[in-house]
């Protein structure tokens, strides 16, 4: 069961909005999806008032079995999976004809990086002058490649926004199962290429995770050109600071043991291997 807090997302019908996305990825051959349970009235968002009358957004899922990919030793064996199944969410959203009533935020520069993003701001990390001065030249040099993308259907639609290895399930028998919609929302399709590196961007073994995802999208979706290996790379700098303010307003403990004192000094890291080369990643 997942509890939203009033107002999140947009509320009840926005949650109503992301179970009609999911139940329509489960139309797609071969991926594995969790399930939504739907509620004694056939709906799958029920809202419950608590004792001040506030109202709180409720969905029921089946559970899944398994060990979350976050928890294994070396989750790089199915990045392959990751971009490909990507790719198929992304071929799905740029034909599928949305329900009336549709709502979903967008997950645009501002609602990343800006004045008042979603999550909190990364200037408020724990960084020297120095460090801060790097990290927001990286973001700006990051922010003009974005910013000159145009938004087509090719380019922006309704994407996962967090497919990483946190939100996808490993079960006894090898089956990978995607969890946790709760993010999904319009941004650029290669934003899901730089999600799935959050927070784990500075490891030394991010570089591997980072090629076999692309490996695995092209084989849905053809080869990348120099120009889309370039925005990727650009939301995946945007996405390291986005995450970074994340950490400033979440407990330690949201992330596995000691990857959240790591992400002031590993930003810091990442802004540096950007500057010095934008596609150091896929290198």
């Amino acid at each position: 069961m997942r509890v939203s807090q009033p107002g999140y997302v947009g509320g009840p019908e926005a949650v109503a909005s992301e179970i009609s996305w999911l139940n329509a990825l489960h139309d797609i051959d071969g991926i594995s999806l969790i399930n939504p349970v739907p509620t004694v009235r056939g709906t799958f968002v029920t809202k419950i008032n608590d004792l001040n009358g506030v109202g709180w957004t409720v969905i029921s899922t089946k559970y899944v079995e398994g060990t979350v990919l976050e928890d294994l030793d070396n989750p790089a064996p199915y990045y392959e999976t990751i971009g490909r199944w990507a790719a198929k969410f992304h071929e799905q959203s740029r034909t599928w004809n949305k329900p009336y009533g549709f709502t979903r935020f967008n997950w645009d520069l501002s609602n990343m990086v800006g004045p008042a993003p979603r999550w909190g701001r990364w200037e408020s990390a724990t960084l020297t002058d120095d460090e801060r001065t790097l990290c927001d030249t990286a973001l700006w040099k990051a922010m003009d490649v974005v910013m000159k993308v145009p938004r087509t259907n090719e380019t922006w639609g309704l994407i996962h926004a967090d497919l990483r290895p946190s939100n996808v399930i490993r079960g006894d028998d090898g089956k990978l199962t995607v969890i946790d919609f709760d993010d999904a929302g319009y941004s650029w399709y290669l934003y899901d290429y730089a999600s799935s590196l959050s927070f784990i961007e500075h490891e030394a073994y991010a570089p591997d995770l980072a090629k076999a995802w692309v490996k695995g999208y092209q084989t849905i979706a053809g080869a990348f050109t120099d120009d889309e290996l370039h925005v990727m790379s650009a939301l995946s700098m945007i996405r390291r600071l986005q995450m970074l303010g994340w950490t400033t307003n979440h407990r330690e403990d949201a992330l596995p043991d000691g990857l959240a004192a790591k992400q002031a000094p590993g930003s810091v890291m990442c802004a540096r291997r950007y500057l010095d080369d934008p596609l150091w990643l896929l290198h």
